[in-house]
């Protein structure tokens, strides 16, 4: 067998090569698709969504930033409901009042 990066001759068990210390081990390859599972699982819980984006965000960049986008547009979402309400129930007091 041949090392993958100095191309010397080494044990076929070889793990590591004694020439130029690079692993000979394939790495396990990382799925970065981006998926909207995670985007939604960040809209759902947005705390979530933050932390996976924070986790990922070197690994897996596409996956991390589906998740922060979920997070982002359902706290904004939130936001807006709590604003909406806020409002309406200012008015419906006012309205009630008889002013």
């Amino acid at each position: 067998m041949y090392c993958k990066n100095c191309a010397k001759e080494i044990d076929d068990r070889a793990v590591i090569c004694p020439h130029c210390g690079v692993s000979q081990v394939a790495a396990p390859q990382v799925v970065d698709n981006g998926g909207a599972g995670w985007g939604l699982l960040g809209f759902c819980i947005p705390l979530a969504g933050l932390i996976l984006f924070l986790v990922w965000k070197d690994t897996k960049p596409r996956t991390s930033k589906a998740a922060g986008v979920g997070a982002l547009i359902g706290v904004g979402i939130g936001v807006l409901f709590y604003i909406l309400a806020f409002g309406l129930g200012i008015l419906g007091a006012i309205g009630s009042a008889g002013y």
